[in-house]
């Protein structure tokens, strides 16, 4: 069901994903109903395996958007704000959802408002990090792999920042 207040396109978007596989598996059936079967029961498998901590990250993501407003963000993240500056770009890098230019006019004016270049370029980096694929990709490359990726995101994210502000030299 839509929510209020979204158009008719919205919908459409929104509903082209899930109506388009649902198309796919109808044919697939056709064409060979017992290994559609066996897809969609690895398929919900794999749904079943990653449930459990998809509800975990979702609940994280709406505690810390729901401390996190874009007003706090720009006192912590102005002038001289230290590691901790750092790590609210890092936080937020990952925590941040939906398309990147939706993100573009916000943190213009936050380096309007005086936030270091150093802190929005680790902010971008950390999109890399997408908490609600992080499930899948433990299924599919174990713990071990998932940590040390989205370790070296983070601190390379942190050189970025550094290395945008030695460029820059403080004009950002």
């Amino acid at each position: 069901m839509a929510k209020a207040g979204k158009t008719g396109r919205e919908v459409s978007a929104s509903l082209g994903f899930p109506l388009s596989v649902s198309a796919l598996y109808f044919l697939s059936a056709l064409y060979n109903p017992s290994a559609t079967v066996e897809a969609l029961l690895r398929s919900l498998k794999i749904l079943a395996n990653i449930a459990p901590i998809l509800v975990v990250v979702i609940l994280l993501m709406a505690f810390t958007s729901y401390l996190l407003s874009p007003g706090r963000a720009a006192r912590y993240l102005s002038g001289k704000s230290g590691w901790r500056g750092w790590l609210l770009a890092i936080i937020g890098g990952i925590i941040s959802t939906g398309p990147i230019y939706v993100w573009y006019p916000m943190l213009r004016r936050l380096r309007e408002q005086g936030v270091r270049p150093g802190l929005l370029a680790a902010f971008l980096y950390n999109r890399a990090v997408k908490i609600p694929l992080i499930p899948l990709m433990m299924y599919y490359f174990g713990l071990p792999f998932v940590l040390t990726l989205t370790i070296l995101t983070i601190l390379a994210s942190l050189l970025e920042g550094v290395a945008i502000e030695l460029l820059l030299g403080g004009k950002g």
